[in-house]
């Protein structure tokens, strides 16, 4: 079992940001596709921004894209996610997601790990 934990969710203002971390356990962090995902209240989980093995393919979803960034340090075995002029739309529980293929994806269901979540609320 490989073991996510985010952090780095909180309280902010619109126009803001925050910068979320996902902590994997083991040796095998760099085999990984990583993503993150997020849900809010009464909503299906939704892509958000994927990561290849390597950190060279990044894929965002359209409503974060030009705002924030994904990008991973193997060494510190962590994914991060960068958010930037944040808005009260992107207020959700967000998600950090492990593949074992080492392949990006956009499909939830495509992950075989998933961390507990941290909430990420956007004052207006």
């Amino acid at each position: 079992q490989v073991q996510l934990v985010e952090s780095g969710g909180g309280l902010v203002q619109a126009g803001g940001s925050l910068r979320l971390s996902c902590a994997a356990s083991g040796r095998t962090f760099s085999s990984y596709g990583m993503g993150w995902f997020r849900q809010a209240p009464g909503k299906e989980r939704e892509f958000v921004s994927t990561i290849s093995r390597s950190g060279i393919i990044k894929y965002y979803a359209d409503s974060v894209k030009g705002r924030w960034t994904i990008f991973r340090d193997n060494a510190k075995n962590t994914v991060y996610l960068q958010m930037n002029s944040l808005k009260h739309e992107d207020t959700a529980v967000y998600y950090c997601a492990a593949r074992s293929d080492g392949s990006y994806s956009s499909i939830a269901n495509s992950y075989d790990y998933w961390g507990q979540g941290t909430q990420v609320t956007v004052s207006s």
